[in-house]
């Protein structure tokens, strides 16, 4: 069961996600998301749940400047950020529900989310906004995150956590962002949004590098909605228990520059 604070990103979270979380995690899997936009030739393109735009940046040094980019966020702080981190031309930030698109229908060529769609409450709803609002021909191109086990740092810091909150561990890690990992429930779901045309669904690997153990401790306990189910508990011990993930992390990679394995599937969905 998905928890409210599980989509609020607010507070010292955008800020840290961008500088501990992106260079982990996502920035891998943005250059990949940008090679395969670039490889379509898009001229307008919709980006759903943008964060702190480390695809928007991505994809802007792969397209031609004719190429436009709406970059949507529910969170306007994360919207914030990414304006305050800049991009190398200018996009259009916008506030915007995947739930409910305010945009007409056919208006881009194509959609992207990365690491996004795991968020959203009824994925059969919001895959049927993505495809209104997309041309005939266009793509839905999107990813999530496989399994929590096939996830080292975000297994290791959420086992590391429920020792510390051994009566209510904290699961967010493995509810959310690493809750939608099937790929017949991601087929039937597209199907649910009116992707009629079967989807293209790639499982990849990468390495997640940090300098040391304390770097992914930070990103998961204190930059994402991670931090605000610990401080539900007791917020009190949002430090301790960043300690804890640390050691944790140290215990199992070394306690110097740490690496570990990360994996997500990759989807693309042609209307």
């Amino acid at each position: 069961m998905s928890s409210g604070i599980d989509k609020v990103f607010a507070g010292s979270i955008p800020r840290l996600y961008e500088d501990y979380f992106v260079p982990l995690i996502f920035a891998p899997y943005a250059e990949d998301l940008a090679d395969r936009v670039a490889a379509r030739s898009p001229s307008r393109i919709l980006e759903l749940a943008a964060g702190t735009g480390v695809v928007t940046r991505a994809m802007l040094t792969r397209l031609p400047e004719s190429a436009t980019i709406v970059a949507t966020d529910l969170n306007p702080g994360m919207l914030e950020t990414a304006k305050q981190v800049g991009t190398p031309r200018p996009v259009q930030w916008q506030q915007a529900d995947a739930m409910q698109l305010p945009f007409g229908d056919g208006e881009f060529d194509l959609v992207v989310c990365q690491f996004g769609v795991m968020f959203f409450p009824d994925k059969g709803h919001a895959f049927a906004e993505a495809r209104r609002v997309l041309r005939p021909g266009g793509a839905f191109v999107f990813n999530a995150w496989d399994r929590i086990g096939d996830n080292e740092f975000a297994d290791v810091v959420t086992n590391a956590l429920a020792t510390l909150f051994p009566a209510d561990p904290p699961r967010f890690m493995a509810r959310t962002p690493h809750g939608y990992h099937d790929r017949q429930a991601i087929e039937r779901d597209l199907r649910a949004g009116g992707f009629e045309k079967a989807a293209r669904i790639e499982t990849i690997a990468k390495r997640s590098r940090a300098p040391t153990a304390r770097h992914p401790a930070i990103a998961y306990c204190q930059g994402s909605p991670l931090c605000s189910e610990i401080e539900a508990r007791d917020a009190a011990r949002l430090g301790e228990a960043t300690d804890v993930a640390a050691a944790a992390i140290e215990r199992h990679f070394g306690a110097g520059p740490v690496d570990a394995k990360i994996q997500a599937h990759v989807v693309v969905a042609e209307r």
